[in-house]
């Protein structure tokens, strides 16, 4: 059955209804009438149905569907969405991702400019507020039921609680805390004291929830409290100045202890398994064994503007053709930096000197690093008469040439892969790495793109790499990382094309590995050479052989990093690495239009956090803004 957890969100809409902004992390909710025992907490079974609306709150906006009746009040409604805002203030604002749309407040993100009154940043505060304020009002009245079940569900509400609030001390660092139901305005909890909290409720449902496994698909088990705690240690320096990386080790090797597998299975056969983790059947295709924590969404079911729906037509735009995506048609806003695209370049260098020898044929012309004036580029002779190169070529033409002398030179007038002398020249149509293959035993030639990491989804037929204006789609590789379409090619659910079937993962294995290696290189204790195996894993599964695998000697924090963009980017995580690494503010690394300048400056520390919203700071005279707002 397709994301059971979809199908219950409606039979209990009104369960949890809110309208108004959750802004203090204390609001009860409106009809104090749909929070009774009699009417919604009768038994496990009518529990389960309101444990799915708290689930919702990190999938859904509101009641009706994608608009209507919203949770959250004066922002649009698909604007609002868990996961949509988690990507614009955790990856729109690094080298990951810039959008061209100019809704006030959003151009702010990417530049690192934004003020303490912007839309976006308080939308996903009042979205992890309100998942705070579901998570109490269910954990409270659950709490009657005596079924052995609503224990388990009790412990999930509160793992999610957990998760808003790792959230919010990510983001915002210093916010009320509170776990009941209160008139009263709570008091302003640091980044330390949140951090206690988070850690001993995960320390303490870690047993009470179900074992590996064997919770329903969309539902948290007790290796989602670990993996969270594994995040949470991994931080844990950057958050309360005490470094736990050996704690990040422990439970990191729990996780990849439990039944839990990275995804091997190519279903659609084109090579690597790693597209399958981001289409329309990834709760059935073999991704599922992966995801360890999911935002789940059915076309029908469950319909959003945010979520994949937004993930998938945002990025669609220029040449590209929607329906490759199981969409009806693209909103042309989402593309990525070159910064992220070079992250994916090939060693041509090292594939090169693999080949053997260089000889004296060569490559020619304005698709070619020297253009028509050369030097050529040399081929490696690898066996009698048949010649090899890898080549970075631009989109131009090219021909084959002989001691780089016009007196013997080949190209394809008939463009059939059959070489002519002084022939038309070949065409290259798009800019990329390439393997070249000339074989003058049979006078034939091919060109095929050098496949290497198949991590690296990118449309860059008709895209600039290079970006001069944000709000030109044309310029930056759009991104085709996530797809309405199914393993066999099938559009999802939605015949019409509007919304998605495709779950997003929030914590997924693949995470946790390098979790560990990164833990382990910062002192934790681990086992570098099984970080290693751990990363060649994921780098098999990328490359579809082993010829991307490193060594223990290439494994240094750098590379780790380099190794997260690769395998996570789009999926929320960037910014809180950056931050990590000292590199989101600082010129220790710079990106496209970083601190609204194209070539990239530093910015004030102060936007390692956002602020907390204004209309927060208004109504409850105990919080303090963040410093620098």
């Amino acid at each position: 059955m397709k994301n059971i957890l979809n199908k219950l969100i409606f039979i209990v809409a009104i369960t949890f209804s809110m309208t108004a902004c959750h802004d203090d992390l204390d609001q009860a909710p409106i009809d104090p009438d749909s929070f009774t025992e009699k009417d919604v907490f009768a038994d496990a079974n009518e529990a389960k149905k309101a444990l799915a609306k708290v689930y919702a709150s990190f999938a859904l906006t509101g009641q009706e569907g994608p608009a209507g009746q919203p949770d959250i009040a004066d922002i649009d409604e698909g604007f609002s969405q868990y996961t949509r805002m988690l990507f614009n203030l955790n990856e729109l604002t690094t080298d990951h991702a810039v959008v061209g749309w100019g809704d006030p407040g959003l151009p702010d993100l990417h530049g690192l400019y934004w003020s303490s009154s912007n839309d976006f940043t308080e939308a996903l505060y009042s979205r992890l507020a309100q998942g705070v304020s579901f998570s109490n009002s269910f954990i409270k009245i659950a709490s009657d039921l005596t079924e052995d079940e609503v224990q388990y569900y009790i412990a999930e509400a509160r793992f999610l609680r957990a998760f808003a609030y790792y959230n919010l001390m990510d983001l915002y660092g210093n916010v009320p805390l509170t776990t009941e139901i209160s008139t009263e305005l709570p008091t302003q909890s640091n980044r330390t004291e949140i951090f206690a909290f988070v850690e001993s409720e995960l320390l303490e449902i870690q047993e009470l929830l179900k074992e590996s496994g064997t919770n329903e698909y969309g539902r948290v088990d007790r290796v989602a409290a670990w993996a969270l705690l594994s995040k949470l240690y991994l931080n844990a320096e950057v958050w309360t100045g005490d470094a736990k990386y050996s704690e990040c080790v422990t439970y990191s090797e729990k996780v990849m202890n439990s039944s839990y597998s990275i995804n091997t299975n190519d279903a659609n056969g084109n090579g690597s398994a790693y597209d399958e983790l981001f289409l329309a059947d990834n709760d059935v295709n073999g991704a599922q064994n992966e995801f360890i924590f999911t935002a789940n969404f059915d076309g029908l079911q469950s319909q959003t503007y945010g979520g994949s729906t937004f993930l998938i037509h945002a990025a669609i735009g220029g040449t590209m053709d929607a329906t490759e995506f199981g969409v009806n048609g693209g909103w042309g806003g989402l593309r990525t930096t070159k910064a992220l695209v070079n992250k994916f370049k090939a060693d041509v260098t090292a594939l090169n000197n693999a080949l053997g020898s260089t000889s004296d044929w060569g490559l020619v012309g304005d698709a070619t690093a020297n253009s028509w004036d050369g030097p050529d580029m040399e081929m490696y002779e690898t066996s009698t008469n048949k010649y090899e190169l890898y080549a970075d070529l631009n989109a131009g033409e090219m021909k084959f040439r002989f001691n780089e002398d016009w007196g013997v030179n080949f190209g394809d007038t008939d463009a059939d892969g059959t070489l002519e002398t002084d022939g038309t020249n070949i065409a290259i149509t798009n800019p990329g790495t390439y393997y070249i293959l000339l074989d003058l035993n049979t006078n034939t030639y091919s060109i095929e793109p050098y496949q290497g990491d198949r991590r690296a989804m990118f449309h860059s037929d008709g895209q600039n790499l290079e970006i001069e204006s944000i709000p030109t789609f044309e310029d930056g590789y759009a991104v085709t990382k996530f797809k309405n379409i199914d393993s066999n090619g099938n559009q999802g659910s939605d015949a019409g094309g509007d919304f998605t079937d495709t779950d997003l993962p929030l914590i997924r294995l693949a995470e946790i590995y390098l979790n560990y290696a990164e833990a382990t290189l910062r002192g934790g204790g681990g086992d570098l050479s099984y970080a290693t195996s751990k990363i060649n894993e994921l780098r098999t599964r990328a490359y579809g052989n082993t010829s991307g695998n490193v060594n223990t000697s290439d494994i240094d924090l750098d590379f780790v990093l380099d190794e997260r963009s690769r395998e996570l980017y789009w999926e929320g995580q960037r910014r809180t690495d950056l931050v990590r690494y000292n590199y989101f503010t600082t010129d220790s690394y710079l990106w496209p239009f970083k601190g609204n300048e194209a070539m990239g400056i530093s910015v004030g520390s102060h936007r390692n956090l956002f602020p907390l919203p204004v209309n927060v700071l208004s109504t409850n005279p105990n919080l303090q803004q963040n410093q620098g707002y």
